[in-house]
């Protein structure tokens, strides 16, 4: 149970709605134990020949209040019982959604987003059913249990009820037993849902790959395996639910044998009635529900318990980047970027991405950075937003540690293109203004910034056009040139610029440069570019390799220079001469 102490203040913010849910179950079970006393009285009375129309009537009577009671009591413990689970599946999914907000993006690159839906999916539904259902069959089982057992000793025999729970300590270590099973077999049963989940996502999220290498009937293969080991996962599962169920009944049957014989026996010694023995026997078989509903609640229990541990282990993940205490209340920033002597390495890697890089870049200049793959140029954008932890004392904007610069104002200040397009599946305008609220002017201006105000007028609906998932009804250009406008739009003091134009046709990309060369005066500007046709105006230009710093200065330096960032260009200056030469 202690999976379910994070859910402690759901607990206390809904305690009322449990406690006036469990009152109307528990009227609605002591109803229900009056019928096997009403079912005695009425064998005594045949028995006695007393049984007339008035005592009939009166029994019926008994019956109809009793049914009718029950049915509108049964109607407003699940409201608030069953509600109340509901209402805690509510907050849950919205803590875990909020939580995984805060996580760093190390976090999402070691879990797929496959298995992170099914803990927000399969998992959640476990502990709500559990909180739910589970709480009722809890509820219920403990006071039928208890009352029936009352029942029959006080107002019958305690002599034949002591007998008649001869085999409860068979139940009990049953219920132990499989109990812990389940648990295992359960967290293991959400393990292969989880697969099943990550596998279906990423092939139609990767459907154009797998349609154009031809691959459908692989991926049908090796979907089917997963497949199948989640139904063979379920099946150890269901053997062991399959075995549970029969064990409780065979021992409930147990009870009512011994009932049955010794009853008898004290029946035709006149030691109870016939009426006490047919009341016993009803309460007995009131007591079959509780066996049934215990080891319904183990399994339930068990199953939550299980989706609860994987869950914990989400919440219990701490962000690496957050604000610390030390954070200052800055609000704006100037745009004045300084690194020293940084080195990086990301997590789980053996060397550093970057090392000893040191550079300055001052409030409304610009910095361009050239560089092989894997050079450690988007590393450099990732740090200055703060997407993974900055090392301290090395990155500092406006002469602030980076780290003591509230995320918010770091992240609002900054207009960031990264070099992997994503665009999400809703209109043209909404993934432009993404960042917040913006007028039709403002949006159309950004676009033409971006130049994609045109190619988002022959559009079906425009502006309004919904995008299909992560654009894929879009250019691998058109997604860059809206990436940008929405990054444009927000205004910022820092724009970084990913490759984010490697896309786009030469004709195109002069006329966005003109465009950010306008919008980028007074704002500080980084091109991270494999084109020297993007970076070449810049006031300073970098060139990485292994990491480190090689080559700076202007253009001009550079080419003076002719070590990398020369080679670079007369290769691009030969592969344009060969493109118009065809």
């Amino acid at each position: 149970m202690r999976n379910f102490l994070a859910l402690r203040d759901f607990f206390y913010r809904y305690k009322g709605m449990y406690a006036v849910g469990v009152l109307w179950l528990v009227v609605v079970d002591f109803l229900q134990i009056i019928y096997p006393r009403l079912l005695g009285e009425t064998a005594d009375a045949i028995n006695r020949g007393t049984f007339n129309r008035d005592f009939a009537v009166r029994y019926v009577s008994a019956l109809i209040l009793i049914a009718f009671a029950i049915a509108l009591l049964r109607y407003l413990w699940r409201m608030y019982l069953l509600g109340s689970s509901r209402k805690i599946e509510y907050e849950l999914r919205n803590k875990l959604y909020a939580h995984l907000q805060t996580l760093s993006l190390t976090y999402f690159q070691h879990h797929k987003t496959g298995d992170i839906m099914a803990h927000a999916t399969n998992d959640i539904q476990a502990v709500r059913q559990a909180l739910g259902m589970g709480i009722v069959l809890a509820v219920d089982a403990a006071f039928m249990t208890l009352a029936a057992i009352f029942m029959m000793g006080k107002t019958i025999s305690w002599e034949l009820t002591l007998f008649a729970l001869l085999p409860l300590p068979f139940l009990v270590f049953t219920v132990t037993r499989f109990g812990a099973m389940i648990h295992n077999r359960f967290k293991a049963v959400q393990e292969a849902f989880s697969k099943l989940t990550e596998c279906t996502q990423e092939n139609f999220a990767g459907i154009r790959v797998i349609k154009s290498f031809v691959q459908e009937e692989k991926e049908m293969e090796k979907f089917s395996r997963i497949c199948r080991y989640n139904m063979e996962t379920n099946m150890q599962l269901v053997k062991i639910w399959g075995m549970f169920f029969p064990l409780i009944e065979l021992i409930s049957g147990l009870s009512l044998l011994i009932v049955i014989w010794y009853g008898g026996k004290l029946t035709m010694y006149g030691r109870i009635s016939v009426g006490d023995f047919v009341a016993f026997i009803s309460y007995l078989g009131l007591l079959t529900w509780p066996t049934i509903a215990i080891g319904w609640l183990i399994n339930l229990i068990q199953r939550g318990a299980a989706s609860m541990e994987r869950i914990n282990a989400i919440l219990q993940e701490k962000p690496e980047v957050l604000d610390g205490p030390d954070t200052l209340p800055v609000d704006d920033l100037r745009g004045e970027i300084e690194i020293k002597n940084l080195t990086f390495t990301y997590p789980g890697a053996q060397k550093p991405s970057v090392s000893d890089i040191s550079l300055r870049v001052p409030a409304g200049g610009s910095l361009a950075i050239v560089g092989a793959v894997g050079s450690g140029k988007s590393t450099i954008a990732s740090l200055l937003l703060r997407l993974y932890p900055v090392p301290p004392d090395t990155v500092y904007i406006d002469g602030i540690d980076i780290n003591r610069i509230p995320l918010k104002t770091l992240r609002e200040k900054v207009g960031y293109v990264p070099q992997d397009t994503f665009l999400f599946a809703t209109s043209v305008r909404e993934n432009i203004a993404f960042s917040g609220e913006y007028s039709d002017e403002e949006i159309v201006d950004a676009a033409k910034m971006a130049g994609i105000h045109e190619d988002i007028l022959a559009l079906p609906e425009q502006y309004e056009t919904l995008l299909g998932e992560r654009g894929v009804n879009l250019s691998g250009g058109q997604k860059q040139r809206i990436s940008i406008a929405r990054a444009l739009i927000k205004n910022p003091r820092i724009i970084i610029l990913d490759d984010c134009l490697s896309a786009v046709d030469a004709a195109t990309e002069e006329k966005i440069l003109v465009n950010l060369k306008r919008f980028c005066r007074g704002r500080t500007s980084i091109l991270i570019s494999h084109r020297i046709s993007t970076v070449m105006h810049a006031d300073e230009i970098i060139v990485l390799d292994g990491g480190k710093i090689v080559e700076r200065g202007t253009h001009e330096e550079l080419l003076e220079i002719k070590g990398i960032y020369y080679n670079l260009y007369q290769k691009q200056l030969l592969e344009k001469s060969l493109e118009e030469m065809n």
